[in-house]
């Protein structure tokens, strides 16, 4: 299966954003996973500001396209447009 970048947002210890690693590796995708937890993290945290307006986690860009928090990706998981988001046809 052709897929766009898919990259996931996420801090440890985390309920949601195990259970978006969970979905997306579920659905066989592959994914970066970037830790926003360490004192790194301030950085990364503002760029996620920056590209999505939030700074919450975990959060999903795919193809460098902020699509939103956990509640949004399994909302397009159960209609079904994530995988067309995924697979670059929408």
């Amino acid at each position: 299966m052709e897929q766009r970048e898919v990259v996931l947002y996420v801090r440890r210890r985390s309920l949601r954003c195990w259970r978006a690693r969970r979905l997306l590796a579920r659905k066989g995708y592959c994914f970066e996973v970037i830790d926003t937890t360490d004192g790194a993290s301030s950085v990364t945290l503002k760029q996620l500001a920056r590209s999505a307006y939030r700074e919450t986690v975990p959060y999903i860009f795919v193809d460098q396209r902020p699509i939103g928090a956990f509640a949004d990706i399994k909302a397009l998981d159960r209609s079904g447009d994530l995988e067309r988001l995924v697979r670059g046809e929408i």
